[in-house]
């Protein structure tokens, strides 16, 4: 079990794969980057942006989501006349895995060009990449969700669009502790982003109530597919809540299997990505009367959400989830924060977004000059009976994006 005591939602393992990337980076900037180098804006320009996405590994079901959010964005801004560059879109699969994230790294930056890449959703893969930007000195816009990737990993090339677990507990923490029960059990996958939910859940709990007790945890491997010990567990414990920090396939065969036991009748089930579009297709009827936070939903209307929803739905004959929320929206930020700087070249471009407030599908936010996390709304929500075989969500409570974020001192940024 990981602690905050030193480092925010510091991680067991994640300094390997960091390593790697470190080396592999290295390597990376003794060439020089020689003949990859951007410009100003003073003509029609081919910008190269890469998106490396888990297209394999346990969180393929979530991939092809970021990257058709990804691929929209790109269309989008080459058919725009505001902008007197245009966008070529290189793409790489992770695999869910650090070594193959970095051998995709190394290729886009190396052969193809790419200064500006987005993409990963394990988030130890993406501090891998953090490291990996901040020594070959091209922008990043990470998918992983743990604090640390703007944390205490943060550096002055990675922004995030993506919402992190610090801002997610502002909206489930507090709302399920007040209002479903204060007898809490924690089950997360053992890596970046399960330790980050059960440190932020954890400590904001307990901020929220005096009567919060948490009465037991227990960990699984990324990847696992039996987790009935664990149901059982809990299911003889004394927990009115468990909070799960696991996400992709993990989670839909924790729901899927919680369904089964009936630890979902028992208790108030509780995931921080519990309404994400692959979660709800996978668990079915499983996942109705559970309860997660919601980092996006294509009913808000804020920002031009709804003229997203409508290309989106377009082109893909679904509505939009969050990973092409996150994907359609990160790409389009580098390309506002060229258009604000006058210049596609990657330093140029970070002084632009650091600090600037720009409208998404999420209203207006600021990327904060302190650690470069866009200040998103969060909302909870409750998975209810929906018209077709997955369940609809219901959002209950919006957490304001002004209130969403501690200080980035307090989450371990030093810039």
């Amino acid at each position: 079990m990981s602690s905050e005591g030193t480092s925010p939602d510091s991680t067991v393992g994640i300094d390997r794969s960091r390593r790697q990337f470190i080396a592999a980076a290295g390597a990376v900037g003794a060439l020089g980057l020689a003949g990859c180098q951007g410009g100003s804006t003073g003509g029609e320009e081919a910008v190269t942006v890469a998106s490396l996405n888990p297209m394999t590994g346990p969180y393929s079901s979530l991939g092809p989501g970021q990257r058709t959010g990804a691929e929209l964005a790109v269309t989008e801004i080459n058919n725009n006349d505001d902008y007197d560059f245009e966008f070529e879109l290189v793409t790489g699969d992770t695999e869910t895995e650090a070594g193959a994230a970095q051998s995709e790294a190394q290729r886009v930056v190396q052969e193809d060009g790419a200064e500006f890449v987005f993409g990963a959703i394990s988030s130890s893969v993406a501090l891998g990449l953090n490291d990996f930007a901040a020594q070959s000195e091209h922008i990043y816009f990470p998918g992983g969700a743990a604090v640390p990737i703007t944390g205490s990993a943060c550096n002055e090339w990675v922004f995030r669009f993506e919402t992190n677990t610090a801002q997610i507990a502002e909206a489930i923490s507090a709302y399920s502790v007040n209002n479903l029960g204060t007898n809490v059990w924690f089950h997360y996958a053992d890596y970046a982003y399960g330790d980050s939910v059960y440190n932020r859940t954890s400590r904001r709990m307990e901020n929220a109530s005096d009567d919060y007790t948490e009465v037991g945890t227990s960990t699984s491997e990324l990847g696992a597919s039996n987790y009935g010990s664990f149901i059982t567990q809990i299911s003889n414990s004394e927990a009115d809540v468990v909070m799960l920090g696991m996400t992709g396939g993990d989670l839909v065969n924790f729901t899927n299997q919680a369904a089964d036991q009936g630890l979902t009748d028992q208790v108030a089930v509780v995931g921080p990505t519990q309404t994400f579009q692959s979660v709800r297709a996978g668990t079915g009827s499983n996942s109705v009367g559970t309860f997660g936070g919601a980092r996006y939903d294509p009913s808000i209307e804020m920002g031009d959400n709804q003229a997203f929803v409508e290309a989106y739905s377009s082109e893909n004959d679904r509505d939009p989830g969050n990973f092409a929320r996150v994907g359609y929206d990160s790409i389009r930020l580098m390309a506002k924060g060229m258009h604000e700087a006058g210049s596609t070249e990657p330093g140029d471009v970070r002084d632009a977004l650091e600090g600037g407030t720009f409208t998404t599908v999420l209203g207006d936010i600021t990327l904060r000059e302190s650690d470069h996390q866009a200040t998103n709304p969060t909302w909870m929500a409750e998975l209810v009976e929906g018209d077709g075989d997955s369940a609809d969500v219901e959002l209950l409570e919006q957490v304001p994006g002004s209130e969403t974020l501690p200080p980035a001192s307090d989450l371990g940024c030093e810039m």
